[in-house]
This record gives structure tokens, sequence and C-alpha cells, in this order.
């Protein structure tokens, strides 16, 4: 008999990177937790390419990198009118006990301008909040 872990690490997922540091540190806090992992790769879905969307390809590799870790796992892909609120909102939905999110150097005009996910994240959840660099 299985038993599914009682804790939840949600990865904020990105192919590139900064989503590689997330998922690494995600997998070992998830280790360190005996926690499940659920990888959010979210879009807004109105740019006709959007790097951060990680394609079939890529969700395979994840999944694959995932698989090889041992750790029960989930990938969702969410199209969503605000990456950061979908990322807040699968983390409330699965009862996540800290959130994985890799974080990008911006300029000091671009973080006044442009806004941050990450920042949002970190703002916004009701949980602990990894923040990691590659």
């Amino acid at each position: 008999m299985t038993t599914t872990p009682d804790e939840t690490v949600l990865i904020a997922f990105t192919p590139d990177e900064f989503g590689q540091a997330a998922l690494a540190h995600g997998i070992v806090e998830a280790r360190r937790r005996s926690a499940r992992i659920v990888a959010v790769n979210a879009t807004r879905g109105d740019a006709l390419i959007d790097e951060r969307h990680a394609d079939d390809a890529e969700v395979a590799h994840l999944d694959a990198e995932l698989a090889a870790s041992g750790l029960e796992h989930e990938i969702r892909r969410p199209v969503a009118p605000d990456v950061a609120e979908a990322v807040l909102d699968a983390a409330e939905a699965d009862g996540a006990t800290v959130i994985v999110v890799g974080l990008r150097k911006r300029s000091p005009v671009g973080k006044l301008v442009l806004g941050s996910v990450a920042q949002r994240v970190l703002l916004g959840a009701g949980v602990p909040v990894l923040a990691v660099k590659p």
C-alpha cells in the first residue's frame, strides 16, 4: 500500500535556467519534506510565442526529470490572465506548504514598470516562498 505525502512543494517552472534552478531546489526541498511536487508552468496565452511556456518536448523532459527523482509529481500548464495568480491559485488548491520560484535579474526601471511574477508570488503567497537563482 502506498501512502500519499502530506506536504506539497509547488514549483513555478519555466523552460530556462531560472526554471531549472527552481526545479533542482524544489526536488531537494520535496525530498527533505517527503513531499509531492506540483510543477506549474502557466501562461497568459496572449502571445504567439511565450518563451516561458514549455512546449510538449520540454514538458516531457520535465516529467522525466521529476520521474527520475522518485517523487510523486504532477505537472500543470494553466492558461490564465495572470501568471502569478495562476501560481498562487495552484498553491492554494493543492495545499502547498512551500512555493519554489526562480529569480531573474531586472533593472531598476524594469522593476518599476514591468512588475514581476516572482515578486508578486513572494508578496501574495500564504506559505513560505523559496526564491532561487541559477
